[in-house]
């Protein structure tokens, strides 16, 4: 029996991620502020997932941001290939190329069944940063002949960009800081990246194989667009997991390790995991919001005192991510996928 079977919620009517509507502070209605921002602390001191309603991204936008995917999925092996997942983390990343070790929450021992396309800040040649060669700081890649695909992608980003930042007011009254105090952390293109995930069906259903094996995202925040192919699982404060059925017109964001840490382990960063049993594709699409590189993080002054002392040395976000990076992904241990391999021989 797999681990999301055996501590799965028995009683899907007595769990509840809040579906939060973001549509009346998005308004500038008074008061909404501070009435959003009780919801948001309640969903992430108790469970670190809520539902994003009336989130002010276009239908259009996402469903376009689908259908690159697919249409980028869909090209040759040899061709996603030449675009292989960089030192940037931007890229090409494909099946059996990653694996959870850096899960507080689970032991992997097989690389997750999943391929993915990753982009960030779609950076000219004659950026500063990409001059420079800044870590993290980098250029997009892409596959010739498909300025569409391009042009979708970037466009989801950039709106799911513009509302993550529209929502950062509400986590700073939530931890009782001023409304501005994110903001600044997160200007001059703040470390974000999208991720274009693909499923297939998956073949390896054993007990420790999974299209994504459970872990916590190392993000400030993450939002997650789903098709309704069925396969996410959350693990609850209680340790049972829960699949979070898809809501039309709403986004699922979760909190990250970044937050956790901000917060001093007050907001949740919640486990979650991907197997695809249905026996079709199955197409996610996570954006990843953080900090800018140079970020110092260190935990909030609202969030410590003498009896509950900071938990987390202040640390440079650029750290914090590449240790996480070279934990998970191959391509930054230094040698390739086996999938890779096979494909580069073929």
């Amino acid at each position: 029996m797999h681990l999301f079977q055996q501590h799965a919620v028995r009683d899907l009517s007595a769990t509840k991620i809040p579906v939060i509507d973001y549509g009346p502070y998005f308004a500038g209605e008074p008061g909404a502020l501070e009435r959003l921002a009780e919801e948001v602390r309640y969903a992430c001191e108790k469970i670190g997932f809520l539902y994003v309603l009336n989130h002010g991204v276009p239908r259009g936008i996402i469903d376009r941001g689908f259908a690159a995917s697919r249409r980028f999925h869909a090209l040759p092996l040899e061709q996603k290939l030449k675009l292989r997942l960089n030192q940037n983390n931007v890229g090409y990343m494909p099946m059996n190329a990653s694996v959870q070790a850096a899960s507080q929450v689970h032991k992997a021992t097989k690389p997750n069944q999943n391929e993915s396309f990753f982009i960030s800040h779609d950076r000219g040649p004659d950026h500063p940063d990409v001059v420079s060669g800044i870590p993290l700081r980098g250029r997009n890649q892409w596959p010739e002949g498909l300025p569409d695909l391009r042009a979708d992608m970037t466009a989801y980003f950039r709106a799911l960009g513009a509302m993550c930042d529209r929502m950062l007011p509400a986590f700073a009254v939530a931890l009782d800081m001023p409304a501005d105090f994110f903001a600044p952390y997160f200007a001059n293109e703040g470390h974000a990246n999208l991720r274009f995930l693909h499923y297939p069906p998956q073949e390896d259903t054993s007990e420790n194989a999974f299209g994504t094996a459970p872990h916590t995202d190392n993000s400030f925040m993450t939002a997650l667009a789903r098709t309704d192919v069925p396969g996410l699982a959350i693990r609850l404060p209680s340790g049972e997991w829960f699949p979070p059925p898809v809501i039309p017109g709403t986004f699922l964001v979760n909190l990250g390790n970044i937050m956790r840490r901000w917060s001093n382990d007050r907001f949740l960063s919640t486990p979650h995991g991907v197997i695809n049993e249905s026996g079709t594709d199955r197409y996610s699409i996570a954006y990843f919001h953080s900090p800018n590189v140079d970020a110092v993080i260190e935990c909030l002054p609202s969030c410590v005192s003498a009896d509950n002392p900071a938990r987390y040395p202040k640390a440079v976000y650029r750290d914090l991510v590449l240790e996480f990076y070279r934990a998970n992904y191959f391509h930054q241990q230094g040698h390739k996928s086996a999938a890779a391999d096979v494909a580069a021989a073929d």
